[in-house]
């Protein structure tokens, strides 16, 4: 009697799951997105479905539709629900911070300086920088705040900088720093 194998191929798409960290992902990548991102929408959120080289992404305007991106910056349409859903994105970025991230080069550049030696160059200079992305973020968005105030002191309401925490709260979740202080005047002072 003889047995006949059968091999059952399972399919081809995979859905790996990556850690999330957006600074992992390598400034080429992001380069393509900022290009989506100022076709479609100021902010963007990447899902934890796929691998860190080419994560899917969906790009946000200022209507809160979303469009939904492949790691080759085609239109995607996702076949879960779940991919973009609680739990299965990172937190929203925007444009101005993904060029940040760009230019600080945490998008997957390696540095020829060790690790260690970095980290304590960078404490004995008291510069150092943010290691996790939302650490990052947070970074980003109270220099984008602080500008934004410096700017436009003379016309926000006087005791608004009680508020800062609620400002980078808005701002962490996509909003602009415009945007940010106009709700907070709008819930606070009008």
């Amino acid at each position: 009697m003889r047995i006949i194998e059968r091999v059952i191929l399972s399919s081809s798409k995979t859905t790996k799951r990556w850690h999330g960290n957006v600074e992992a992902i390598k400034a080429e990548f992001l380069n393509g997105v900022v290009k989506q991102m100022e076709s479609y929408g100021d902010r963007v959120h990447f899902s934890m479905f796929g691998s860190v080289q080419k994560p899917h992404y969906e790009v946000i305007n200022s209507f809160d539709k979303k469009m939904a991106f492949d790691g080759n910056h085609h239109l995607h349409r996702a076949e879960d629900e779940t991919e973009f859903g609680p739990g299965n994105v990172t937190p929203i970025f925007t444009l101005e911070q993904i060029k940040r991230i760009i230019a600080t080069g945490g998008s997957g550049v390696r540095s020829s300086i060790p690790r260690a030696a970095r980290a304590a160059s960078a404490r004995s200079t008291g510069t150092a920088r943010p290691t996790t992305a939302a650490a990052r973020a947070r970074e980003a968005v109270d220099s984008e705040k602080y500008v934004y105030f410096k700017a436009n002191r003379e016309m926000l309401p006087e005791g608004i900088n009680q508020y800062s925490d609620e400002i980078s709260a808005l701002m962490l979740k996509g909003m602009s720093a415009e945007q940010a202080f106009g709700e907070i005047i709008t819930k606070h002072f009008d």
